[in-house]
């Protein structure tokens, strides 16, 4: 399977920010939980924590913001990443290097690695990659960047 990236940006988009992802929201049954766990991950990832109320706090990102609220609209039941919907959010997380030192710590704050057997190229020998679940279900990706990183030779994390 070759890049999902397209190499061009059709001519049509006239405005830079337009289709840019504005925000995410994440509805969780455990709010506390998730805080400590994607809310942590998103603030190692370049978020910072903004508003933050009974229900929910936000993390803002350089052009986005995500969400993570609970409440009584939230339905009961775990939340299922197989299901229709949305299965995971994949972020880049910074050289190979940093990929593994985030996926060491968020396995000691909870969080599963998936597909060990193939990890770090689960998505592919070209992609480097750690795919983590919380224990809500919720998954998160963090995609090395090796554009303009030199740490091919880096050690996996031992997770």
């Amino acid at each position: 399977m070759g890049s999902l990236v397209p190499e061009s940006v059709p001519d049509v988009v006239t405005d830079p920010r337009s289709g840019r992802l504005h925000h995410v929201e994440i509805w969780v049954r455990d709010l506390a939980a998730s805080r400590e766990t994607l809310g942590w991950l998103f603030q190692e990832l370049g978020y910072t924590a903004g508003e933050s109320w009974p229900q929910g706090t936000s993390y803002v990102g350089a052009h986005d913001y995500i969400v993570i609220e609970s409440g009584p609209d939230v339905l009961a039941g775990a939340h299922r990443r197989r299901a229709p919907g949305m299965n995971h959010l994949a972020f880049v997380a910074g050289s190979r290097t940093r990929v593994d030192e985030l996926t060491a710590a968020a396995v000691d704050r909870g969080f599963t690695l998936l597909f060990t057997d193939a990890h770090p190229h689960a998505g592919g020998p070209d992609h480097y990659a750690s795919y983590l679940e919380d224990d809500a279900g919720f998954e998160i990706e963090m995609v090395a960047d090796d554009a303009g990183h030199s740490d091919e030779g880096a050690p996996s994390a031992s997770v």
